[in-house]
């Protein structure tokens, strides 16, 4: 159970928000499921290019970092050599008041909210414990993200009813409570965007075989490999 369990009592037009968003979230996790089901087949196939693949870009690395000290060691011991000299300081910065401000309105949304979600105050009514515990968790996520406008709009989202937990006590809080609930539907829309994004997954679904795009890979990392060992070979 979530806090996104909304009773009929509720406004309907955050009913309506949260029923697409729980469909759209079902439909980013079964994107995600189908395309990590066909890149752990790719990846089972192209295995040994993997490996191979990551252990030439170490050794690349491990060359590289040899020559550069080998560069430093060959000018240190020239005639004009000097090592630096000097007290390399950081420069020390006040933080802006703004965000001193900004802490204390965080500190004070959050245990205010705190103070009337906190699943002890409903440890007699089994039925709203769950979903308390959620709510606090959630709330504080929220805060040690340390976005502001979040959390104002989390907090709006509880006393205004937009759970199915009612906060014990009236407090004021400005804007409708929807704006959490908006910031819920744009992200899963941005995550959505993103899963249907995925190269693999518009192999997936755009080319008549999908298994066709394993010559691609391979022939990549024939390309990638070649290259690898080239600048990796030693005289």
């Amino acid at each position: 159970m979530s806090d996104n369990y909304l009773p009929s009592e509720l406004p309907s037009q955050v009913q309506l928000i949260q029923k697409e968003i729980d469909a759209l979230r079902l439909e980013v996790n079964e994107i995600i499921q189908k395309t990590s089901a066909f890149e752990n087949i790719l990846r089972s196939k192209i295995e040994d290019e993997l490996i191979q693949e990551q252990e030439l870009s170490q050794l690349y690395k491990l060359q590289k970092k040899a020559k550069k000290e080998k560069r430093h060691l060959q000018k240190k011991l020239g005639k004009n050599f000097q090592e630096p000299t000097g007290i390399q300081t950081t420069k020390s910065t006040m933080l802006p008041e703004k965000n001193t401000n900004e802490q204390l309105q965080k500190k004070h949304l959050y245990r205010e909210a705190m103070l009337h979600v906190h699943p002890d105050k409903f440890s007699m009514q089994k039925d709203k414990l769950d979903l308390a515990t959620e709510i606090t968790a959630k709330l504080i996520e929220i805060y040690q993200s340390g976005d502001l406008a979040s959390l104002k709009a989390y907090h709006a989202h509880i006393f205004n009813g937009n759970t199915s937990l009612q906060p014990l006590g009236t407090i004021q809080t400005k804007g409708s409570g929807l704006d959490y609930i908006l910031m819920e539907l744009k992200k899963v829309q941005e995550e959505l965007s993103l899963a249907k994004n995925r190269h693999t997954y518009k192999v997936l679904t755009e080319y008549e075989n999908p298994m066709t795009f394993l010559d691609e890979l391979k022939s990549y990392y024939k390309d990638r490999l070649s290259k690898l060992k080239k600048r990796t070979r030693t005289k």
